[in-house]
């Protein structure tokens, strides 16, 4: 069986979920802390419902390195980022916080939306309902769940823990099979990767495919290989409330520019 970079990336984040002590009791209490300390600071921008707004929705991401091109942009600044973003039109903010292997880091998403108003996703490998937990420590609007890297329990827990501590939940898919198993799991906001996880090859038209077994009732979030106003044009005509886009826009040398291009 051939071990693939995604199930290299998952394996670490497991073996390190594994080697945390930190109890779920202790981070729900930090949570109860943090809340009572700063009233309405942190989780309650309403990620979803911000895309759900007519017209095609801009999520920007904040992507310090790519598996396949390497660093993006040296010297990278999230505040400066974000703040240009949200100037250029963007209604949500993704951001990496995976270090070892795309560069990120917690404090990426914290000055990040310190700087900003609209929600933030944490993009990164959910792997343990401590991540979520964690996520909305760390300020998250938003958790990602890759339906490729969760079993059908773990998918239908983390979705409704991140409920419960009031966080939305993108659940990301990559064919009809996995949209199906996102359903079953209560998913009210679906995202379609048209990045192959595996190979890591882009398919430009996974995303229309997919639509049609998204029902209309759900935000449908299409992400990946998105690099001009052509591609968005595509995909609002299919259907899409929102395109989550990474590279073009961070390397683009204009971000507030190259968002404002997008919105169809």
């Amino acid at each position: 069986m051939t071990v693939t970079y995604l199930d290299k990336i998952l394996d670490f984040h497991r073996d390190r979920a594994a080697a945390d002590e930190r109890s779920e009791a202790w981070l729900h209490e930090a949570i109860a802390s943090q809340a009572a300390s700063t009233p309405g600071s942190v989780g309650r921008r309403g990620f979803a419902a911000r895309l759900a707004d007519p017209g095609l929705a801009v999520i920007s991401e904040i992507k310090r390195r790519s598996p396949s091109k390497g660093d993006l942009l040296a010297n990278l600044d999230p505040v400066h980022l974000a703040t240009e973003y949200q100037a250029g039109g963007a209604r949500a903010l993704s951001v990496l916080t995976d270090e070892d292997h795309f560069g990120g880091s917690t404090m990426d998403l914290v000055q990040a939306r310190a700087a900003v108003s609209i929600p933030v996703l944490r993009k990164d490998f959910t792997v343990d309902r401590r991540d979520i937990l964690d996520a909305r420590l760390m300020g998250a609007d938003c958790v990602l769940l890759i339906v490729a890297a969760l079993n059908d329990d773990e998918l239908s827990e983390f979705r409704q823990l991140a409920a419960d501590v009031g966080l939305d939940a993108l659940v990301e898919t990559h064919d009809e099979a996995e949209v199906e198993r996102a359903l079953a799991a209560g998913a009210t906001l679906i995202g379609v990767n048209q990045r192959d996880l595996l190979t890591f090859e882009v398919d430009t038209d996974r995303a229309v495919r997919v639509r049609a077994a998204i029902p209309a009732e759900a935000v449908a979030v299409a992400e990946s290989g998105i690099k001009g106003p052509e591609d968005a044009a595509i995909l609002a005509a299919a259907g899409y409330h929102a395109i989550l886009v990474g590279e073009s826009l961070v390397i683009s040398g204009d971000p507030r520019k190259a968002v404002q291009s997008l919105l169809v």
